[in-house]
């Protein structure tokens, strides 16, 4: 067991589908934790969200009433940067996976959180030390690469950048164990472990449809049946986005030089028709 971790108050900053399940397993762990979005309307449904799961978990047995509603009582929202900031000992960022926009939160965010406070990412492949640069105190950034959807999934990938440290990351390692979450650490390096791997998978999955290979459905059961894989690769695709793996394979395909990476034809054309997978009903299947 690691330190206990030094914060009690956590902010979250984006209200999507990563944001509200890191707000939920922090609230269920006993943090008080306030969600902040530019928009209020994000910030009221991520938490009519978090309440949904609470009640599927009541009704499979796994979570009690009065675990649900002092979950909910623990949690707070706001599209106020201010109010979301302070007192809060670890600051999460779950925005979309645009460096600057990340590097734009972190520069507002050091000039209004509390001295010594941890800036964390849930970036799953853009840069820590790269973000780092935006904050005020780059000793203070790490990464905190959590897995869809966070209330299940028990892997929390702790990243550090050369200048993390070493106290941030036991407080961060402290923090993943209390949420119920298996930690692995990693150095800084584009994709990090598991994105490096997963999408280079999704990729070369793609491009066997595209070529006519075999169907999705049997390229995902290949993998289920023939790797034990908890799920085919294409599947995760639309459950991930197809546009956010989009995004994070082009990253990958400039930032390693390599073409493995780089989105395949048919998914660029399903990304501009809106085939976005689960979110958009339609991807590699229909949901």
């Amino acid at each position: 067991m690691t330190d206990s971790p030094s914060f009690s108050r956590i902010a979250v900053f984006g209200a999507g589908t990563m944001g509200h399940g890191i707000a939920q397993v922090s609230a269920q762990a006993g943090y008080e934790v306030v969600r902040w979005d530019m928009k209020p309307e994000l910030v009221d449904a991520g938490l009519g969200r978090i309440a949904k799961n609470l009640r599927k978990g009541i009704e499979k047995g796994k979570v009690t009433e009065a675990e649900a509603e002092e979950t909910l009582s623990r949690l707070s929202g706001t599209d106020d940067l201010v109010l979301a900031a302070d007192g809060a000992g670890l600051l999460v960022e779950a925005i979309p996976e645009q460096l600057q926009w990340k590097q734009d939160l972190f520069s507002k965010l050091g000039q209004l959180s509390e001295p010594g406070a941890i800036y964390a990412t849930n970036t799953s492949s853009i840069s820590i030390a790269e973000l780092a640069k935006a904050a005020p105190e780059p000793s203070r950034v790490i990464g905190t690469h959590f897995f869809n959807p966070v209330f299940i999934m028990k892997l929390l990938e702790i990243v550090h950048h050369p200048g993390t440290d070493a106290e941030v990351i036991r407080s961060v390692q402290a923090y993943g164990e209390r949420i119920g979450k298996e930690c692995i650490l990693v150095r800084d390096s584009p994709g990090f472990a598991t994105s490096r791997l997963g999408v280079c998978l999704g990729m070369e999955a793609i491009r066997m449809v595209q070529e006519g290979v075999a169907s999705p459905e049997d390229i995902d059961t290949g993998m289920v049946l023939g790797y034990r894989h908890p799920i085919g690769p294409l599947r995760l695709t639309d459950l991930v986005g197809l546009d956010v793996r989009m995004h994070i394979g082009e990253y990958l395909a400039k930032a390693l030089d390599n073409p493995a990476f780089e989105p395949p034809d048919l998914m660029r054309q399903m990304v501009a028709d809106g085939k976005l997978g689960q979110k958009s009903g339609a991807g590699f299947y229909s949901w």
